[in-house]
Parts: C-alpha cells; sequence; structure tokens
C-alpha cells in the first residue's frame, strides 16, 4: 500500500461488524456476486466514492518551521530582547556573542527534533503490494491500491492480506496475525459468523490488511480499505498519539518558567530605580541585560544534550539503542513497565515442556527451537524402550507433521507452524530423527487439518503401515477406543482421567495436543476421514508453550526491587497469559492465589473512570486489541506514572508511541514499532531493559549534580549584580564575561560529572516520584549556600582590588576568574549529592581533573591574550591576584565539605536507627 498526500473524498458509510455478518448477507450488502467479482466499471465507480487503497500521510512541519520553534523558549526570549538591546546601544560584540550563544543552543535543538517518526510510512510498507482478484468472472492480479470495497481476493499460503476481508470461504485456513494482535501462534480461520462484540484477535471470519496467511487456501470480500483497515486504524492512533515532555524537560520548563519572571520582574524594578536615581538610560539598559545575562543558564540546554548523548553510548553497550535524546533520563524515573509478553518475556519459540504417555508424565528440558535437552521422568532421562506409548505418541508428533527445522548462521528456525516444529524439537530431544524416520515409514496420503475436523492424520508405509493422528483433545479421545499402554499393548482408555490431565496442562498455560495411531490395511495407499472415524488408540499428550525467558524472571524480579511495576500487556489468551506472569513472577491482584487477566472484552466493559483503579491493581491483560493498549497506558498516566511500554508489532505502534518511553524490538520488531519507539532493544530480551533503567538512574543522578552545580554561579552573578546596584557601585562583570563563564565552564566542567559511576544501592531505590521536586530542600539550601559564597568572594574580592589601585577591567577580569575557580573546587563537591568526597574516591572520576586543566587553561588564554582582553574586555593579572582567587576557592570547597560531612553523618545515624527499629518489630 502506497502512500499520498491527506485528502478527504466523500465516502459511503458501511458497517463496522462484518465479523457477526453472514457471508451470504455480507456479499449481499456489497452488490457482488461471489463467482463474478465486481465488474471493472462498477471498479472504478466505488473507487471514486470510497478513495483508492492507500494510506494517507499526515502533513509534517517543514525544516524552516522546526527550527524556528527552537527559539519558541522563554529564556531564550530574554536573550533575543538582549541581543537587540545592546545591538541598539551599538555593544555589537556584546550583541554578537549573546546571538551566538541563542544559536548555537537552537541548532543543537533543531538537529535533535529533526528526526522524525517514519511510522506511517512503515505501515505503508507492510501493506502487499498485488493482490488476485475475481473481475468481470476472470482471475486477474492487480496492485493491491485498486481494491475497493465489495472485490473478491484470492489468497493462499505464503499471501498477506492486502486490505480487511470477510472470509467468504476458507479450507485449513492458518493466519499469521502476532504483528497486528500479539498471537503467539497462527489463527485458524473460517467463514462462520463470531459475536459481535469479539475483540481483534477473535474475529475468526476477517483477514486483516498486513497479516499473512501460512497455511491453507481462502476467498475473501474486501470490506475496508486504506485509512479504513483495522492497521489504518493504528495510523490514525499513532499520529493522535501525544508527544509527552519526560520528568526533567518538565522541571526544566517550569524553572525557566519561574526564572523568567523572576528575571523580567528584577529587570524592571532595576530600571524603574536607576532612572528614578537620574542614571543614563543606556547605562540602565545595559544593566538590566547584565543581570537577565547573568541570571539566565545559557550552558544547561547544550550541556543537557551533550550529557544525554553521552548516556546514549553507556546504554548501547547494555543492548540497548536510544533513538531519542530525552529518553535516557525518562528511563531513570520509569515505575511502571508495561511489557508485550510474546518475545519480549517469553522466547517467541513454542516448546513441549510436558508429555503425558502409557499413564506416564514426563517432562522435556531446553528451551526454544535449538534441539538441546532431554525427555525426563523424575529428574532422570527417559528410557524410549520402557514406554512404547512415549515414544510413538513422539513418532506421531515427528510424522503427522509439515514444518521444517533448519539451522541458519547458528540459530535453529522453524519454517512452517510453530506448533508442529515444538514436536520436531521434543521429537529430537529423544534422539528420534526425521529424515531416518521417514525412510523407513513413507508418508503415502495426508488430510489436512480442518476447522470443521480439528485434526490432520498422515499414512506411512513399511514393513507395517500406519496412519498417525494428531490434533484437538477432543476430536482424537471421540475417535479412539484404546489407550496404548508402556509395553505396548493396547488397554483400557481412561477419558475421565485424560480430562484431569488436559486440564491440569492448560491450567499452566500449555496448549495441548492429542495424538492417536491406528494400523492400516497392506498395500493401502490412499485415507480419507471414514478411516479415521473410530477405533483408533490414543497414545498420549504434548502440552507446549512459549516459555518465559530465564534471563526476564531476574530482572522483573531486579526492576521490582527497584520499586518498578511490571505489567503484562498481550493479545494472547488469559490462561495463557496468567501462567507465565504467575512463572515470570509478576505482582497483581489474585483470586485464590492465581493471578487474575483482565481481558479486552471485560476492558470493553469498564468506563474511564473507573479503569485507572484496575489498572493499577491488575499485572495481566490479555487478548487486548490495539486501541485498548493505548488506553491503558494512558490510564496508567493518569494516575502520575512515569510508563514503559515495550512491543514488537504494528498493533503496539500508537502505545509505544503514547507512553513516556516506547522500546521497540531490534530483532522481531516491525519497521512500525521501532519507528513509533525511543529506543531499541538489541537482543529482544526484557533483562535488556533493567539494564538500561539502570543506566538511566546513573545519568538522570548526573544530571541532577550538574544542575545543583551550575545554579549556584547564575545566583551569584545575579546578586552580584544586585548588590552593585543597590549599593550604587560600578558593575563587577560585563554581560560577555557573564556569558563567557555559563558558557565554557558548563562545556568544560560540568560534562566531566557526566563519567561519575553510578551511586551505590541504585537499583535499590525506589524511582523518583513524578511529582518530585527537582531539587530537594536540602540541595535548595545548599545552592543558596553556595551562591552567598560566591556573592562574598567575587564582590569582596572586586572592592578589594579596587581599593588596592586596579582599574576596573582587572578588578572585572578578577570577579570573572573567582567564579570560574569557586565552581571547579565546587565541581568536586558535587561528584556526589550525599556523600563526602572521601566516600566517593578522589580519583575515581580523572575526567573531572581533566576538565579543570582545561577549563584554567582556556581561562588563561583569557585573561593574557591580546585578542580575548579586546572581545572580553579583560585584563592581565598579577600572581598575588591568582592566589587570593585559588584562596576563595579552597574556602568554599572546605566549608561545602564539612557541610556534606555532617548531614551525611546525621543521615546514616537515622538510617541505623530505622534498621535497628525494624529488626525490633
Amino acid at each position: 500500500m502506497r502512500v499520498t498526500e491527506k485528502r478527504s473524498p466523500q465516502r459511503t458509510t458501511l458497517p463496522q461488524d462484518w465479523h457477526s455478518l453472514d457471508a451470504q448477507e455480507a456479499l449481499e450488502l456489497l452488490q457482488v456476486d461471489q463467482k463474478k467479482g465486481l465488474a471493472d466499471e462498477e471498479a472504478r465507480k466505488r473507487r471514486e466514492t470510497y478513495g483508492r487503497n492507500i494510506m494517507t500521510q499526515q502533513k509534517k512541519q517543514s525544516a524552516l518551521v522546526l527550527f524556528l520553534l527552537q527559539f519558541h523558549q522563554p529564556l531564550i526570549y530574554i536573550l533575543l530582547a538582549a541581543t537587540v538591546v545592546t545591538l541598539l546601544l551599538g555593544e555589537y560584540i556584546d550583541s554578537s556573542v549573546i546571538f551566538g550563544v541563542v544559536l548555537i543552543n537552537s541548532i543543537i535543538g533543531y538537529i535533535q527534533e529533526s528526526k522524525a517518526l517514519a511510522a506511517i510510512d512503515a505501515l505503508s510498507k507492510s501493506m502487499s503490494a498485488k493482490a488476485t482478484v475475481l473481475r468481470g468472472g476472470s482471475k486477474q492480479q492487480i496492485d493491491a491500491s485498486e481494491l475497493v470495497p465489495g472485490d473478491i481476493v484470492l489468497l493462499q499460503s505464503g499471501d498477506k492480506f492486502p486490505a480487511d476481508l470477510r472470509l467468504v470461504q476458507a479450507r485449513d485456513l492458518k493466519v499469521d496475525e502476532s504483528a497486528l494482535t500479539g498471537e503467539s501462534v497462527a489463527v485458524e480461520k473460517h467463514a462462520e459468523p463470531v459475536s459481535a462484540d469479539d475483540v481483534l484477535g477473535d474475529r475468526f471470519s476477517m483477514g486483516f490488511a498486513s497479516t499473512a496467511v501460512t497455511y491453507g487456501q481462502a476467498t475473501g470480500l474486501v470490506v475496508a480499505t486504506g485509512d479504513k483497515t483495522e492497521v489504518g486504524k493504528i495510523q490514525e492512533s499513532i499520529s493522535g498519539a501525544q508527544n509527552l515532555d519526560t520528568p526533567l524537560t518538565i522541571k526544566i520548563k517550569e524553572f525557566s518558567n519561574l526564572l523568567l519572571k523572576v528575571i523580567l520582574a528584577l529587570c524592571v524594578v532595576l530600571f524603574l530605580v536607576e532612572y528614578l536615581r537620574g542614571a543614563d538610560v543606556s547605562e540602565t539598559f545595559m544593566l538590566a541585560v547584565a543581570l537577565a545575562v547573568g541570571a539566565i543558564p545559557e550552558g544547561l540546554p547544550v550541556a543537557v544534550t551533550i550529557m544525554l548523548a553521552l548516556g546514549v553510548s553507556k546504554m548501547a553497550k547494555r543492548r540497548a539503542i536510544i533513538r531519542k535524546l530525552v529518553a535516557v533520563e525518562t528511563l531513570g524515573s520509569t515505575n511502571v513497565i508495561c511489557s508485550d509478553k510474546t518475545g519480549t518475556l517469553t522466547e517467541n519459540q513454542m516448546t513441549v515442556q510436558q508429555i503425558v504417555a502409557g499413564t506416564e508424565k514426563y517432562t522435556a528440558t531446553g528451551l526454544g527451537y535449538r534441539p538441546e535437552g532431554e525427555i525426563q521422568q523424575e529428574e532422570r532421562l527417559a528410557d524410549l524402550s520402557h514406554n512404547k506409548a512415549l515414544e510413538l505418541c513422539l513418532k506421531a508428533g515427528l510424522l503427522c507433521n509439515d514444518s521444517t527445522l533448519k539451522e541458519k548462521d547458528g540459530q535453529w528456525l522453524i519454517e512452517g507452524d510453530p506448533t508442529e516444529g515444538a514436536l520436531e524439537v521434543a521429537a529430537r530431544k529423544a534422539g528420534l530423527e526425521r529424515r531416518t524416520l521417514e525412510e523407513q515409514q513413507p508418508r503415502q496420503d495426508t488430510i489436512p487439518f480442518e476447522s470443521e475436523y480439528q485434526y490432520m492424520a498422515t499414512l506411512h508405509g513399511g514393513d507395517r503401515p500406519v496412519i498417525y493422528l494428531k490434533g484437538s483433545v477432543e476430536a482424537v479421545l471421540e475417535r479412539s477406543s484404546k489407550a496404548l499402554l508402556p509395553d505396548g499393548e493396547p488397554g483400557e482408555l481412561d477419558k475421565e482421567q485424560i480430562d484431569k490431565q488436559v486440564e491440569q496442562m492448560a491450567g499452566e498455560g500449555l496448549r495441548v495436543l492429542a495424538f492417536a495411531m491406528l494400523e492400516a490395511t497392506e498395500g493401502h495407499t490412499q485415507i480419507d476421514h471414514k478411516h479415521t472415524s473410530s477405533d483408533l488408540i490414543f497414545l498420549g499428550l504434548q502440552g507446549m508453550i512459549d516459555p518465559p525467558r530465564e534471563e526476564a524472571m531476574e530482572a522483573v524480579a531486579l526492576c521490582q526491587r527497584a520499586g518498578i511495576d511490571v505489567k503484562m500487556i498481550t493479545g494472547d489468551h488469559a490462561v495463557t497469559a496468567a501462567a507465565i506472569a504467575s512463572h515470570i513472577g509478576l505482582k497483581g491482584r489474585q483470586d485464590n492465589g492465581k493471578l487474575v487477566a483482565v481481558t479486552g472484552k471485560q476492558l470493553q466493559q469498564i468506563g474511564d473512570q473507573e479503569l485507572p483503579d484496575i489498572v493499577e491493581k491488575t499485572a495481566v491483560f490479555a487478548r487486548v486489541a490495539p486501541e485498548q493498549k493505548l488506553r491503558l497506558v494512558k490510564a496508567l498516566q493518569s494516575c502520575g506514572n512515569v510508563v514503559a511500554m515495550t512491543g514488537d508489532g504494528v498493533n503496539d505502534g500508537p502505545a509505544l508511541k503514547q507512553a513516556n518511553i516506547g522500546i521497540a524490538m531490534g530483532i522481531t520488531g516491525t519497521d512500525v514499532a521501532k519507528d513509533a519507539s525511543d529506543m531499541v532493544l538489541t537482543d529482544d530480551n526484557f533483562s535488556s531493559i533493567e539494564g538500561a533503567v539502570e543506566e538511566g538512574r546513573g545519568v538522570f543522578d548526573n544530571l541532577t549534580k550538574f544542575i545543583v552545580w551550575t545554579l549556584p554561579t547564575n545566583l551569584g552573578e545575579a546578586l552580584v549584580v544586585l548588590l552593585a546596584i543597590a549599593l550604587n557601585s560600578r558593575l563587577p562583570m560585563q554581560p560577555v564575561q557573564f556569558l563567557w563563564i555559563n558558557m565554557t565552564t558548563s562545556v568544560l566542567l560540568g560534562l566531566t560529572l557526566v563519567f561519575e559511576p553510578k551511586e551505590p544501592g541504585i537499583m535499590d531505590r525506589p524511582p523518583r516520584a513524578s511529582n518530585q521536586p527537582l531539587l530537594t530542600s536540602m540541595l535548595i539550601k545548599r545552592t543558596l549556600l553556595v551562591g552567598f559564597l560566591m556573592l562574598a568572594a567575587a564582590y569582596g574580592l572586586f572592592q578589594y582590588e579596587l581599593g588596592q589601585g586596579a582599574t576596573l577591567v582587572e578588578a572585572q577580569t578578577v570577579v570573572t576568574t573567582v567564579f570560574v575557580v569557586v565552581e571547579s573546587f565546587y565541581l568536586l563537591n558535587c561528584r556526589s549529592l550525599v556523600r563526602p568526597i572521601g566516600q566517593v574516591g578522589w580519583f575515581s572520576n580523572r575526567w573531572v581533573y581533566y576538565g579543570i586543566g582545561v577549563m584554567f587553561l582556556a581561562q588563561a588564554l583569557f585573561i593574557y591574550t591580546p585578542f580575548m582582553n579586546m572581545l572580553f574586555g579583560t585584563s592581565p593579572l598579577e600572581v598575588m591576584q591568582l592566589l587570593r582567587i585559588f584562596g576563595a576557592g579552597v574556602v568554599v570547597f572546605t566549608i561545602i565539605s564539612i557541610e556534606k560531612e555532617i548531614r551525611f553523618k546525621l543521615g546514616a545515624k537515622k538510617l541505623e536507627a530505622a534498621k535497628k527499629e525494624e529488626q525490633l518489630t
């Protein structure tokens, strides 16, 4: 299906519940003959009415608009105003430097945001390019975009559904709907109507665009095309899903708005005070500009972007590829992970785990399609020679089988039905080889699986011709009269006992198949349903499941310890989903000690007001439709949760985009899922999410350290200006000198904090609450303390230098250097927000010292080179001046170190007291 620009053709309204209509009724509604199809002229008219079978694309913002939007930020407005004011006052250097800073920030923001999502394009590519139809009574192949409602489409194994079809005829039809519904095995389809309120995964009379036929043949009636298909509705959901701000960006936005109001208020007050004093208007404007430039943390956006980008490389080593930078810090605040089941928490490889044969029960070890493992009984290797029923049950699964197990590039793959593939793997674990058995008992005829009969049978020649049969338990039992005993002799068939065993296996989430055999007459070369209608010998049962990943269970436990709630949202059946969830260790609402799974049908009956409370308490959601996944994510977000959503199918696209962080699978994931996500797992493994969360918390910690480190500088700069105005003294620094400090220290000093090792016990603490302020009261007090210490050092040395006969330019250079040196020493204090530097380790992050060294070198150029003296209005300093400046830095470092040591010891005492109280309790 191709993509076109958005247009709105007039469309006739069609029913929405085609799955509940009789096939003949559907044909009559669309006025078409099943045997002839539409005439070419009628197809042309309908194309004019309903439009072409193509996906529309939402119009994107132009590159220019995207770039201009980077200037749409509160603090940028102040800097732009400062640029204009300084330009009008003839301060061209100041104006150029200020605007240069704004431009650099905007370019970096544009580069990140210009990585637009391509999810809709991927949806279009997922649609079939060609379709075989009946037109005017003749079969012809046409471009799928030419299909219209009423077309009769012919399908066979390997074809993709080119539109949404109401099946009017189906023979042994199985369809892979995993990308759309999350169903882990191929779904049997038929032409009989189903209930109108059945969810997408239970509409067995329908075939949906982008799904594929894995077995059988079908004839379908086109009932929906283009945007009206189920996959088209998903596109609309993706387009409509909100791009949510992350916890950090929300807090920075709130801080920016507050800062904007404070700065504007101060500037207005400042201007009025100076004007009433009779000061020169141009000088008053420059004072206001100095205050604005000093108070704004210009380096913050650039530094945050670079720190997040460096966090990306760390996560790549943990098999998590970040597509959007903000996803790095969002992971650190995530408190709910909604995971798909198939392929994420499970292997996505059906595996036989239990076998019942000759009244004996066996287990199969090993996971997935790799033919490694054993058939065991009570943890001992099973001997086929001691149980003939077990041997023949496995043989039946291997020979009555159309799938093929192959190894490619070290990976074992199944060609055909995954269920049949699991049967072959189980037989090989017992030492049975397909090629050898087929040589001994070559297949002569087959009764293919049909929904009406619920079984498949094969006739095999050789010394003793035999018919093997596999199918649903009900279909096999009703045709069996005896059961094979371990000694190979037929015995009594205890159907009641078999039903109990099936119920027990199904309760564990296993999909159970039954097996039987019948000795054939010599010379028999063909079979039909009358040969298998009765007197079969029951061989046994094989129970299989898509098993949970071992590493996923460990990762779930780690997430729960870290205060992260893990939920399963799947299109699979409720019993299977609940069994897997229990095995993995998910925690949620229970009934009689078992996890309760809420189904898609039940979700339809739950109102939006009741849903958030139910979603919070429930761990498993099964048979869920795509739009319901989106609704579940929104419900969790309405409770204040930061939600991560994993997925790999087309059906996951809208929820992935709506989630605070969407996580797609790199191996099995569709293009739609990857393009709608913020992060892609290269190994499709849930355990990689836990690793990424750990890295995300580390990045968030280091970002917080950076903000705590940089804010006192802006506070100190603003206080210096305000104090100078209050005392009616000369300005201690020029606006361009403020910019020099804010930009260079952010990059050369602040960025070294990204290399700080993760804090001990980072995964033993709960996630940050979404409403928790960026700075705690303790950090705010420290910011104020450092800000006033900077004020005292800077303004004190400024007045001292002037009193010693220094020029204004020299004194301003001293003040600028004071801020750089004090920031360098304070950087050592900020390597941990709580622990003293002795606890952190003086040399555990050598990048800090490299950064300080480069900053001092840059500051030396700032002080001693003529070009920088001209550009920034600075002057060379003497050795004694530098010693006084470094003395101020040492004093600030010592005061903060003592403050942290005291707080750390008090915190340790409180923690110890709490532990003792807990032990006593």
